[in-house]
């Protein structure tokens, strides 16, 4: 029994380190690699260019903010539709602005009917009350005149004391006065409003149209609109979300124009030299190789930019940089949609040509620097 035991224990111990040895090996094992879920797209050239292309509308992926920041009211439209030019997207909460708007216009149509009145200065019924006011006048100076003319008529000095003539005179000159006064109203009255007057009338509803317009131009505001027509690509809002004018990281409403669709190719910057503006380009869509399409040259972005990640985020960069070369492609029916990544092939300057190029001369004076022309000219 005791035979059994000691035999038993390293028979254990033995299967173990066995196991244990079995278990390492299979684990280090390499895996078979796994099938690619679609082939990857080949070139077409015998010098190609590769790049990774993103689809954007032609006339860029616009994003559409707004300038005033509030609650949204009203959406006016859904992904896939197409708008023209100036056509409502959504609209914000206007009731504050239109308060504000009716309190300008009120102020407008009082400056304005302040500067009638006076432009249809004097009222007919002023003029008559003046005219009668100059004939009252009249006839209290012609009877102050008459009884001046009367007591002063009297030959016999003591009939009448000297104070009551100097009392009859100044009655007489206080009534001429009181004649002038009215006369020069009823003059006044007559010419009509002084044009001081008018100007500032003028002004006034000058001011007061400026304001109103100044109101009607924020509620304008409140509507965004399109800016070009295209079509809807993303609808990121909706009634009564708060949308602000500044920091926002989705904007509100993202379009552009698809009818025809451009490719943002990134070529690394040691292949730029290659490519030409001449150069024929095809493009094939990723995981599905079959759809392939011919590329017509646009534009070159002509300032090198640091390349991202295809997901748009700006902190997930590596340390290439990138010339961003755009190419257009008719959609046509084509399965190809904004935002989709192409694997883009331009056909390059052959490598055999680069030597010859060297040797030539720009069209400054300038040649292009060849290490093994310097040696050649160092020794001789």
């Amino acid at each position: 029994m005791r035979m059994t035991h000691k035999l038993v224990i390293p028979a254990l111990a033995t299967a173990g380190i066995a196991f244990t040895i079995y278990s390492v090996a299979s684990g280090e094992a390499p895996l078979p690699p796994s099938a690619p879920a679609a082939a990857p797209a080949s070139p077409e050239f015998a010098e190609v260019v590769a790049g990774a292309g993103l689809v954007e509308a032609s006339t860029q992926n616009i994003s559409v903010g707004t300038q005033l920041t509030g609650t949204v009211a009203v959406v006016h439209v859904k992904v896939g539709d197409r708008v023209r030019r100036g056509d409502p997207l959504f609209g914000l909460d206007d009731r504050a602005y239109r308060a504000d708007f009716a309190v300008r216009a009120a102020n407008l149509r009082v400056a304005e009917q302040n500067l009638a009145r006076l432009s249809a200065w004097p009222r007919k019924e002023d003029v008559v009350a003046a005219q009668a006011k100059v004939a009252e006048s009249q006839a209290l100076a012609d009877d102050a005149r008459a009884q001046l003319t009367r007591v002063e008529a009297i030959d016999d000095p003591r009939a009448v004391a000297k104070e009551e003539i100097q009392r009859r005179r100044s009655q007489a000159d206080a009534a001429h006065a009181r004649l002038d006064q009215a006369s020069a109203s009823l003059a006044s009255l007559q010419t009509g409003s002084w044009k001081q007057d008018l100007a500032v009338a003028q002004a006034q509803v000058g001011a007061a149209r400026a304001q109103l317009q100044a109101a009607q131009s924020e509620l304008d505001r409140l509507i965004v609109r399109a800016p070009v027509a295209g079509e809807v690509l993303q609808v990121n809002v909706r009634p009564g979300e708060y949308v602000a004018n500044a920091g926002a990281t989705v904007a509100p409403i993202v379009m552009g124009d698809t009818r025809a669709l451009h490719v943002r190719v990134d070529v690394d910057e040691n292949d730029a030299w290659r490519v030409s503006p001449k150069a024929r380009a095809t493009a094939a869509l990723r995981g599905k190789t079959e759809i392939r399409t011919d590329l017509e040259f646009v534009r070159v972005e002509p300032f090198v930019v640091p390349k991202r990640s295809l997901t748009g985020t700006s902190s997930e960069r590596v340390d290439t940089r990138v010339l961003q070369v755009i190419y257009a492609f008719n959609r046509g029916e084509l399965p190809i949609y904004v935002g989709q990544q192409m694997d883009v092939f331009i056909e390059a300057r052959p490598g055999a040509q680069q030597n010859s190029a060297n040797e030539r001369t720009g069209k400054k004076g300038a040649r292009l620097w060849d290490p093994q022309h310097r040696d050649s000219s160092r020794s001789s």
